[in-house]
């Protein structure tokens, strides 16, 4: 049975935006801008305050994880750097960035640290999440798990990216694999998709088909 997915710690994560916005600059960004974790040398935080963002694995670009509501990337960067992901812009968004250095002073004069404590262990929870859905599961769980990610997205996101897109970017499953699973579901009343591979409603999925 897969796990699920962690709890989103709103007032958490929106007392540290609050309290890093005053000393945060504004980013000029475009849809597909990769950002990187230092800016002129100096290690960034990143407040992304609306728009669509994805965190790419450095090694191969397969998708971590996507925001669709205001978050702060660059926490476990700025305390235990890896560089293992990097952040990419998917459509028109609104990004800000502060310098980690000021960012921790903040978080030190105004007793964040508890915060910032609950936000990394929901970024931490995410990860065991996400391998959970993909990692030794057959193909048609790991394509109905996405599924059911891609139904809770809005409507604006389903009609803008395609499932095969979807999944494809999140999985190293080939593109006939997903479509002959996509095919099976349509065909058996499971799913409705509009031209282009864009899902429109889906039913409860069945365990095997």
């Amino acid at each position: 049975m897969p796990l699920s997915a962690p709890v989103r710690p709103d007032e958490s994560i929106g007392r540290l935006l609050e309290a890093l916005k005053p000393f945060s600059t504004e980013m000029s960004v475009v849809p597909r801008k990769r950002l990187h974790w230092e800016y002129k040398g100096e290690a960034q935080l990143y407040l992304f305050m609306q728009g669509e963002l994805s965190v790419l694995r450095v090694t191969d670009g397969l998708v971590i994880a996507g925001a669709y509501v205001p978050h702060l990337f660059g926490l476990a960067e700025a305390l235990q750097p890896s560089r293992c992901h990097i952040l990419r812009v998917d459509v028109d968004s609104t990004i800000l960035r502060v310098s980690a250095k000021k960012a921790m002073e903040i978080f030190d004069q105004q007793n964040l640290w508890r915060d910032v404590s609950i936000t990394l262990a929901y970024f931490n929870s995410y990860l065991f999440y996400r391998d959970d859905l993909v990692v030794q599961q057959r193909t048609y769980s790991v394509i109905c798990n996405h599924l059911q990610e891609i139904i809770q997205l809005p409507l604006e996101t389903r009609m803008r990216v395609s499932v095969l897109e979807y999944i494809q970017e999140r999985t190293h499953l080939s593109r006939s694999s997903v479509l002959n699973v996509l095919f099976a579901l349509k065909e058996a009343n499971y799913l409705s998709l509009k031209r282009g591979g864009y899902l429109i409603e889906m039913n409860e999925l069945p365990e095997k088909i």
